[in-house]
């Protein structure tokens, strides 16, 4: 694994990316279907016409889903930038203090919130979130699918794939399970994106080199974070859960211990850990993990 330092400067992590303001006057409508229009013509595919702007952001995502990174004029990035910077203003964002007082379990931990909160990922405006990757690193390219990995990548924006591309020529090879990379979280509300490939398990039998992994995922985002001194609340995705098999129960538990375990080695490191969740299972088995983590959880 090779550390930020290697890469940070290629991507310019410690650089905060601002919402450039719209330079084309055309606004986010017309905005949107120009740079539609361009992504059907370099597809080789006959402009349509769209019922809506809901239509419009569907046909786009699935068409930035499917491109490899890079190639993007700076005219139709500045239209991606406006549709995308209005898209996450329509939205709304989720303060990480709103995000502690909603409903769900809560325990401190030496000064540190450890939070359960159901919600969208995309919306939370904490300094970093955890992408659930795969080992090219690069985002799902399966339009339409729902994984975590193509949420936030569509969210974020194009540059998102960009940097992760760059990271993965100066790596100059995959992405090792349970390895952690950063980089800056662009369209979405946080700062900042931690992305983890961790194990697949086939069949829902967990052995113990896929506990080890997943722990290495959880531990790996953490050092990382910690690496940023800005970096004082981090967003955990349910990692593994999805495609990759892990049965949600043991990731659950798991996924509280290994925070909870950091938290205790690194006192004071973060203000707030939140473990997101967004299906009635993960909201279960997060809840009782919290439950049973050793001691009484504060309200």
């Amino acid at each position: 694994m090779i550390s930020a330092d290697r890469y940070a400067a290629a991507i310019h992590l410690a650089e905060p990316f601002v919402p450039p303001r719209p330079t084309i006057g055309i606004g986010a409508p017309a905005a949107r279907r120009e740079a539609l229009e361009w992504l059907l013509t370099e597809r080789g595919t006959a402009i349509r016409a769209v019922a809506d702007d809901a239509e419009c952001d569907v046909l786009i995502r699935n068409l930035l889903t499917v491109r490899r990174p890079g190639g993007i004029p700076p005219h139709v990035q500045a239209c991606l930038d406006e549709t995308l910077a209005d898209r996450t203003q329509a939205r709304g964002t989720v303060t990480p203090g709103e995000a502690a007082a909603a409903p769900g379990s809560c325990a401190t931990i030496l000064g540190t919130i450890l939070k359960v909160w159901r919600g969208d990922i995309t919306r939370l405006s904490v300094d970093a979130i955890v992408n659930a990757a795969n080992a090219e690193l690069l985002g799902c390219f399966r339009p339409g699918h729902a994984c975590i990995d193509n949420v936030i990548h569509w969210a974020a924006g194009p540059r998102l794939r960009e940097d992760c591309a760059r990271i993965m020529e100066i790596q100059g090879h995959a992405e090792r399970t349970g390895d952690a990379k950063i980089t800056r979280a662009y369209h979405l509300p946080s700062r900042f994106v931690l992305h983890t490939v961790g194990p697949i398990v086939d069949g829902g039998r967990v052995r113990p080199e896929h506990e080890r992994a997943l722990v290495s995922s959880y531990r790996s985002c953490l050092d990382l974070a910690r690496s940023v001194p800005s970096i004082r609340t981090v967003a955990f995705c349910a990692i593994s859960t999805g495609v990759y098999g892990y049965p949600k129960d043991a990731a659950a538990r798991l996924a509280v211990r290994s925070v909870e375990s950091w938290l205790r080695e690194h006192p004071g490191a973060l203000d707030l850990a939140i473990f997101t969740v967004f299906t009635d299972a993960d909201a279960r088995e997060h809840e009782a993990a919290m439950r049973t983590r050793g001691e009484e959880p504060s309200s």
